[in-house]
């Protein structure tokens, strides 16, 4: 039996590692296109794609959160949701963005966002906002004023109250293209149902480590291909032709399981059938455990039936299963998917626990301080060469965004002030025009097509994951946004001054080729860009 205890540690070491991948699935391409006609789009998780040749800038604009939301209602509030079912273009994006109104004395109930953290930015008024956690319920709370900054972390409860005697406004980013939302006093609960295993005293052991294993080869699978979910649930379809288009990557690789199970069962002289019984349960014979696979997103559901005088074989077979789950398990997304309720950044790592970018501080010292920033209704000082500036609220600036996989930032313009062109290498960046109008826009990979919009007040535009990017302002007056990005610390990388002002210089001989330009103009380049 040594060889099944080691077996099932490693099948739980691999079922465990696997649930540790990112919610909002990392993009294959440069953008996919919600797109409600199946017929003409290929399957991903939660929506379907447009063809790209028929995208334009327009799949990637939202107008109208410049008008405030009604909020003569019972709670006084309004929430004005631009996710992906009113913004196509966040398809596969990994954020949304909201407008929250509330009149005198308004409040956004207690809430969860299942599947998004949640960064919210105060515009006009006072707010009484909180979070409580997990274990054990610590209320962790904070008065809110212009252009202070909070972080609710991913499926905690949390609440905003208007303490004011005037109105309030807030915009607020998420950390998925479909965060979902549970307010706590509208929503039922329900008990899930419990799995019982029903075999010999003799095969008890050895039935939970095949479940095991056959859940952790199928989790690791389905999370290097398949994101977490975007919607409550995902309601499976066996006719994946009505759809008219190709298979999705799943169920290649579900079959390619099943074949794997097949070759197991056959190696325990078991047998595999379709069925659609409970995950585990007793067959007619006393000595045959019925294991079923856990069922994943596309849902290919078949009955094993193992018997015991032949268990051990395939014991070797687990142990490579178990090895497979754990190596598939370790391709995650971009920002760490949160084990706890909260990973506060710490920088002296004598009194934390590593986690990947920062360590932890200590949950019993860690206060409400540690998710708020203040200062964002300060303008940016616009007195530069290119007349615009960025103040960046990332996990650098606010500690409680640590492995929440989100960050803020507001953008200043002074007239026909520019954000040069540049990329944000780890996050999609969402923006919302508060004040003046600006031209936007961004270039593909390949081919280099242009998707360029005129912004004004409460228009919104997204900006794909490491795509050159810009905005100018094209107005006689000062222009104001706000931006969500979809990493704790999406970076930037500004081409002009990446290219022509690198340290050290890259060779003007690179330059000269690269660009076609005059050896003299490439030297003035780099002069003018060179650091100070």
């Amino acid at each position: 039996m040594k060889g099944v205890s080691f077996l099932a540690t490693m099948a739980i070491l691999a079922l465990a590692s696997s649930i540790a991948s990112a919610y909002d699935p990392s993009p294959l391409q440069d953008f996919c296109v919600a797109i409600n006609d199946i017929k003409s789009g290929v399957f991903v998780n939660g929506k379907f794609c447009k063809d790209p040749a028929m995208v334009s800038a327009n799949d990637f604009f939202f107008y109208g959160l410049n008008i405030p939301g009604n909020t003569g209602n019972k709670v006084g509030s309004n929430v004005t949701l631009v996710n992906v079912d009113k913004l196509a273009g966040l398809n596969t994006l990994g954020i949304s963005l909201a407008r929250l109104d509330f009149a005198p004395y308004g409040l956004n109930p207690p809430h969860t966002h299942p599947r998004g953290t949640e960064l919210l930015v105060v515009i006009e008024g006072t707010l009484l906002v909180g979070f409580v956690t997990s274990n054990p319920n610590k209320l962790f709370t904070k008065v809110l004023n212009k252009g202070d900054v909070f972080v609710f972390p991913i499926g905690l409860i949390h609440f905003q109250f208007n303490i004011g005697k005037i109105e309030a406004l807030a915009f607020a980013g998420l950390s998925s293209q479909n965060p979902g939302v549970i307010t706590i006093a509208n929503a039922y609960t329900t008990i899930p149902y419990k799995i019982e295993i029903t075999s010999s005293n003799m095969m008890k052991g050895v039935s939970f480590l095949v479940t095991v294993a056959i859940l952790a080869l199928a989790s690791s699978i389905a999370s290097a291909y398949d994101p977490s979910p975007l919607q409550d649930f995902c309601v499976a379809i066996n006719d994946i032709k009505s759809g008219d288009t190709a298979p999705p990557p799943i169920i290649a690789e579900m079959q390619m399981i099943k074949e794997q199970m097949e070759v197991m069962m056959n190696a325990l002289k078991g047998r595999v059938s379709n069925d659609l019984d409970n995950l585990v349960n007793r067959t007619d014979s006393p000595f045959t455990t019925t294991v079923n696979s856990f069922p994943l997103p596309n849902c290919i559901p078949y009955k094993i039936e193992i018997a015991s005088s032949n268990m051990m074989k395939g014991v070797s077979f687990f142990v490579t299963v178990a090895i497979l789950a754990l190596a598939s398990s370790l391709a995650s997304a971009y920002d760490p998917s949160p084990l706890q309720d909260f990973c506060v950044a710490i920088n002296d790592i004598k009194s934390g626990v590593f986690v990947n970018g920062k360590f932890c501080k200590d949950p019993a010292m860690v206060s409400a301080n540690d998710f708020f920033f203040s200062g964002l209704n300060i303008p940016g000082n616009t007195g530069n060469k290119v007349g615009s500036n960025v103040t960046l609220v990332n996990v650098d600036k606010l500690a409680g965004l640590n492995t929440l996989g989100i960050s803020l930032a507001r953008l200043d313009f002074a007239p026909y002030g520019l954000n040069p062109p540049h990329t944000h290498p780890r996050g999609t960046e969402l923006l919302v025009v508060i004040e003046g109008t600006l031209l936007v826009g961004f270039v593909t990979s390949n081919p280099n097509k242009l998707f360029t919009k005129v912004l004004n007040k409460g228009d919104v535009f997204v900006f794909p994951i490491g795509l050159i990017h810009f905005q100018f302002n094209i107005g006689k007056t000062t222009a104001l946004a706000f931006a969500g990005l979809s990493s704790q610390n999406p970076g930037v990388i500004t081409i002009a001054n990446a290219v022509f002002g690198s340290v050290p210089p890259i060779n003007p001989d690179v330059l000269i080729k690269a660009f076609q330009l005059d050896k003299n103009v490439v030297e003035y380049l780099q002069k003018a860009f060179a650091p100070n």
